[in-house]
């Protein structure tokens, strides 16, 4: 070997034989080793396909760590982004080459530190920075609901900007799509579409439980020329446990505040050939006036079933025109027999009461009814209609796994690179 610190290291040892005989062995630490010396700088020797200027490395190549020449070897490799990733990689058995396994994050800096000894076992290092040149085609996401505090049925719900259909790119997605919750459940995500999941627990969410969702996507390469963009985090709070159930055998709905039954309710809800839906709806809004059309269902204006009517005290339970609301018209029936096309009726001054005491994301539960059961997804939010097993099974990550596991222990079973 020839390179400078090393014959500074070996000038310094013969003039200390000289002056300090067997002293000599202070050199190579107090057992002879030469990997107690200082490690020289081993820029001459290490090299990686990076570029060493202003240019920005590729990230969809991976990277490669050498050594120029065979006196010398590689022994240790970290790289690390600036949010302190590290990049995965492997060494040859002959330590002449690391290579990178898992990809390089786009639009990100890279901190590379290699350590090497020479063919005399003398350790050398050298610390290189490059950055990852951005991409042209970003993934975002877009959580919802809005900030504020809702029901303990609630969905976190993630659009996507593009769609993912490969099941490994839906992994590398839903690994990076972190939901956190006080105190702490057990929930998974669930892929509804190519570009829409949602995020539930096995159980309602706690109430008073304070729920974050944050987005590790970004610089994240999820398929072939696409990586994951900056997106914004949410923050939720849960309220109380507030659950309507609604027995349309019975005519009654009982209303329970953290497992306490609050109010009992007369109401009607839908007849034959118009029933109203079984299982559980989560409150998706709530308006204090609307105008109810037959038209709007499908009944043809004019008909013997065709209306038109003022509604007070509206609380909305699905996207195609399910309510809870007050149905002064219906009173007599109330309590006897079901009269609507398929919403809830109740009095005014129940109705004006039901609205002010239920928010968004609070459970609306129908039994007892000659209707259909809610779909799971697009007339709302009727996620908590699959079982617990059925749910997970819609995850990229712990579906096939057993019941308790997270997608961080099928990570660590199943590791991405």
């Amino acid at each position: 070997m020839n390179h400078t610190p090393h014959i500074r290291t070996v000038v310094s040892c013969t003039l200390l034989v000289v002056s300090l005989g067997a002293g000599a062995a202070a050199c190579f630490g107090s057992d002879g080793n030469p990997l107690a010396a200082k490690p020289y700088d081993a820029a001459e020797q290490i090299s990686l396909n990076a570029p060493s200027d202003s240019a920005k490395a590729d990230p969809d190549k991976p990277l490669e760590i050498t050594v120029d020449g065979s006196d010398g070897r590689i022994t240790d490799v970290m790289v690390t982004d600036e949010r302190g990733h590290h990049l995965a990689g492997e060494l040859s058995a002959d330590g002449g080459r690391w290579r990178s396994t898992a990809p390089l994050s786009a639009g990100a800096k890279y901190t590379v530190k290699v350590s090497m000894e020479d063919e005399d076992g003398f350790p050398g290092t050298r610390t290189i920075t490059f950055e990852t040149a951005p991409s042209k085609k970003l993934l975002t996401v877009q959580f919802g609901p809005k900030t504020g505090t809702y029901g303990v049925g609630q969905p976190i719900t993630a659009e996507l900007t593009a769609p993912v259909r490969d099941k490994a790119a839906r992994a590398v997605v839903e690994s990076a799509l972190k939901v956190e919750s006080t105190p702490a459940v057990e929930g998974t995500w669930h892929w509804v579409d190519d570009k829409k999941l949602h995020f539930r627990p096995k159980e309602y969410w706690p109430a008073g439980a304070t729920v974050s969702a944050v987005s590790n996507l970004q610089g994240v390469k999820v398929a072939d020329k696409l990586y994951g963009g900056a997106s914004q985090p949410l923050k939720l709070t849960i309220g109380d446990r507030i659950e309507a159930i609604t027995d349309a055998g019975a005519h009654q709905m009982t209303v329970k505040r953290n497992g306490e039954v609050i109010n009992t309710i007369p109401v009607t809800t839908g007849k034959p050939g118009f029933s109203t839906r079984n299982g559980i709806k989560v409150v998706l809004g709530k308006e204090y006036f609307v105008r109810m059309r037959g038209t709007s269902i499908g009944i043809s204006a004019g008909s013997s079933e065709s209306y038109d009517l003022s509604v007070y005290y509206a609380t909305r339970v699905t996207w195609s025109g399910e309510y809870v609301h007050a149905a002064p018209w219906s009173v007599g029936s109330q309590g006897y027999a079901n009269v609507s096309h398929g919403c809830t009726g109740m009095s005014t001054s129940n109705a004006a009461w039901f609205y002010k005491t239920v928010r968004e994301g609070d459970i609306v539960k129908v039994i007892n009814s000659a209707g259909a059961e809610m779909d799971p997804f697009g007339n709302g939010f009727g996620d908590w209609n699959l079982s617990w097993d059925t749910w997970r099974k819609g995850s990229a990550l712990v579906a096939g796994t057993r019941d308790g596991s997270s997608p961080d222990d099928a990570a660590r079973l199943r590791p991405q690179v």
